[in-house]
């Protein structure tokens, strides 16, 4: 029996809290994305009403919660869904990037409380997707699952 893989099943729920963390700042209004570092652009446009900052925002909870459902298919929780190991090797890259923008953020610019702490965080998600895609990726690809099925066959000896 297979183990369940624990650093995707991580990664998925990461993802699903940082959406609705994304959710609660859209809520929460100007003071929220200041303090979540949108950017004063943002906070500015949230104060005069305009929808702009919540549409985006609800773009990125958008993509949030389908990295969270790719992150649970390739645990096995959920059905499986198209370029499982495309994007599951895609949405470990981007976090893992994102993560380490601390690296030059140190040594070039004078880095926020927020800017590493956000970074610490996100690189976090990184290494859960990244660590469960290498666990899952035998299982990933529609070739060895089939195979894998062909190979057990029907149990004929009952």
């Amino acid at each position: 029996m297979n183990r369940p893989n624990y650093w995707l099943i991580a990664g998925g729920w990461l993802s699903l809290a940082a959406a609705v963390l994304h959710l609660a700042v859209i809520a929460g209004g100007a003071e929220w994305y200041r303090f979540f570092g949108a950017g004063e652009g943002m906070a500015r446009a949230a104060e005069r009403g305009e929808l702009t900052p919540h549409l985006i925002t609800l773009g990125i909870v958008a993509i949030l919660a389908s990295w969270a459902a790719y992150a649970f298919a390739g645990a096995g929780l959920i059905r499986r869904l198209p370029l499982m190991r495309t994007a599951l090797v895609a949405i470990s890259a981007v976090y893992l990037l994102r993560g380490l923008v601390i690296v030059p953020m140190l040594f070039l610019a004078e880095p926020t409380r927020f800017g590493i702490w956000s970074s610490l965080i996100v690189l976090t998600y990184g290494i859960a997707y990244a660590g469960g895609t290498w666990r899952a990726w035998p299982t990933l690809s529609n070739q060895q699952r089939a195979k894998t099925r062909l190979d057990s066959g029907p149990d004929l000896a009952r």
